[in-house]
């Protein structure tokens, strides 16, 4: 198949003239340091921003002009950047390789919007499916749900993994100052058993409901933690019999759309929660995926989160690009990775209850944008994505910042704060807030050597203590951390996951690079499972590997 669906193939991007005019600029430039672009732009820090959705976005201590911006600009309009937005939000199969939409936006589209996959609406869907969500939310909120004994739902463990896992997760953590404090959230990803006994330790199997999370209802890791979790539940609620009298059936629900293997598993199809295959997993938090997280913070903030992701959808697909925050964050993405040769992206946010958002956008920027090929199967011939990682708040200044203030390496930071504390005590949130404020004022302009100097420092340390600057960051302020915020949040990273793609001519939505492994993993599993001394085909160091770990994985297999 013609993975561009009979569409000509692009021109080459690194031979368009906006690409050579952008490396032209880069080269005219790159002497200037942020000190002087800021002396000569006095109130640069009011004009380069943006907000939409209560984001305000401070792009200005980007190592950017006014001239890069309008050349980024020419870029993306080249590139067909406009087209690709009208492409995905009208239902277009813009997933080439796997032929499918990429409708993530409809995932959070108001009642009553209009948007069709195929000449069918698909909004009426997606709030059936809400609808249902919060029916079943509420019955476990209140109690109304009760397990095979009769006890009161208090504990609640979602199963699945990658995008079934990570948004969930991250929702939880985040939002966890909304949720009910009387309920226990867990989450139960890694294959290694270890991930599943510590998460039902100290748990009553009679309290406790599993939401099982895989669209095909077939994922490896995902059904044998499943299994495993039958299994302890049934072991305390009554072996054999309490299967057969429909104890799974109180215990376990599924969001999948595999009805027949969800129905053998013991689930009542009742209560299976759908999506669709226009929703990539790592776009899927907020579709039935994020069940987990409607119960923790019920159905009205579920609710506002999507009118948070909403909020963004829309300033994306309306918004002039040189005030549109994806827009302009995708191509400070570009600029940085691709003219100024920085290889990650350190994501900051100063909030604790965001400290697993690094991780959810480690899945959604590296899976997406993790590509060698153009969509017309082209090695491409420049970098795609950069790395992304980072911790909250002032921990990562005590452990990997030296490295971006005084390092060889250029790491571009995503600086996050909110102006309102969720839990006030004293002044720490103000001390919080002036961290931010600091570490992006100190890699912009850094300490010059007349400044050390200055302090009386002796000639020997000054070199030590001279930070050069010039490092780019962008801060992103809301006004506090509600479950619209991050909506909003979150919607913005994936448009700007987006727009990166759309100008590396990739296809963003497909993940082909992670069934090698997980295929060759299973006929592994199946040699290390022999009872027999297998004949290993393998390369000499794997055959090395499969046979020492038999040796030596001592009776517990």
């Amino acid at each position: 198949m013609n993975v561009r669906a009979g569409a000509a193939a692009r021109p080459a991007l690194t031979t368009r003239p906006q690409w050579l005019a952008l490396q032209r600029h880069r080269d005219q430039i790159k002497a200037r340091h942020l000190r002087e672009i800021f002396a000569d732009d006095p109130a640069r820090g009011e004009r380069l921003r943006a907000e939409a959705a209560g984001l305000y976005f401070d792009y200005s201590k980007q190592r950017v002009t006014d001239e890069t911006l309008r050349l980024l600009l020419d870029l993306a309009n080249a590139c067909g950047l406009p087209q690709r937005i009208a492409a995905m939000f009208s239902g277009g199969r813009i997933n080439t390789t796997e032929d499918r939409a990429v409708l993530h936006v409809a995932l959070r589209a108001p009642r009553g919007e209009h948007i069709e996959v195929d000449g069918k609406d698909i909004v009426p869907e997606v709030h059936a499916v809400l609808d249902r969500m919060a029916a079943f939310s509420g019955k476990v909120r209140s109690g109304a749900w009760v397990g095979h004994s009769g006890k009161r739902i208090r504990n609640v463990i979602s199963i699945g993994i990658g995008g079934s896992d990570l948004g969930p997760v991250m929702a939880y953590e985040t939002l966890r100052d909304y949720s009910q404090r009387d309920m226990v959230f867990r989450f139960v990803s890694n294959v290694d058993g270890t991930d599943f006994v510590e998460a039902t330790r100290d748990l009553d199997a009679a309290e406790t409901l599993f939401i099982i999370c895989s669209k095909t209802f077939t994922t490896l890791e995902t059904l044998t933690n499943a299994y495993a979790a039958r299994a302890w539940a049934l072991k305390v609620l009554g072996g054999a019999d309490a299967d057969k009298s429909g104890a799974v059936a109180k215990h376990f629900v599924a969001v999948s759309t595999n009805v027949d293997e969800v129905r053998k598993f013991g689930i009542d199809t009742a209560q299976m929660f759908g999506f669709w295959d226009w929703v990539g997993g790592r776009y899927s938090m907020d579709s039935a995926i994020g069940l987990s997280t409607m119960i923790a913070i019920g159905a009205e903030n579920f609710r506002a989160m999507l009118a948070g992701f909403h909020a963004i959808d829309e300033h994306f697909r309306t918004t002039p690009f040189e005030r549109n925050l994806p827009t302009l964050m995708g191509l400070l993405a570009i600029w940085n990775n691709n003219f100024l040769g920085a290889t990650t992206v350190a994501v900051l946010p100063y909030a604790q209850y965001l400290k697993r958002f690094p991780a959810y956008l480690q899945q959604l920027t590296m899976e997406s944008n993790g590509k060698h090929v153009t969509l017309d199967g082209v090695h491409v011939d420049y970098e795609t994505g950069p790395i992304y990682w980072g911790e909250p708040g002032t921990n990562g200044q005590h452990s990997f910042y030296q490295l971006i203030h005084q390092g060889t390496r250029l790491v571009p930071c995503d600086f996050i704060g909110f102006c309102q504390a969720l839990n006030p005590l004293g002044n720490q949130h103000d001390l919080l807030m002036a961290n931010l404020f600091a570490q992006s004022e100190a890699l912009a302009f850094g300490k010059t050597v007349a400044e050390v100097k200055a302090e009386g420092t002796p000639d020997a340390l000054v070199p030590h203590r001279v930070c050069e600057g010039d490092r780019p960051s962008t801060t992103i302020l809301a006004e506090r951390l509600t479950p619209h915020a991050l909506g909003a949040l979150v919607a913005l990273y994936e448009h700007s996951v987006f727009v990166q793609g759309t100008i590396w001519n990739i296809d963003s939505f497909d993940q082909w690079g992670v069934e090698l492994g997980k295929a060759l993993a299973k006929r592994t599993a199946l040699e290390i499972a022999s009872q027999k001394d297998p004949e290993l085909a393998h390369d000499s160091s794997t055959n090395a590997l499969i046979r020492r770990y038999r040796r030596l994985r001592g009776g517990d297999a």
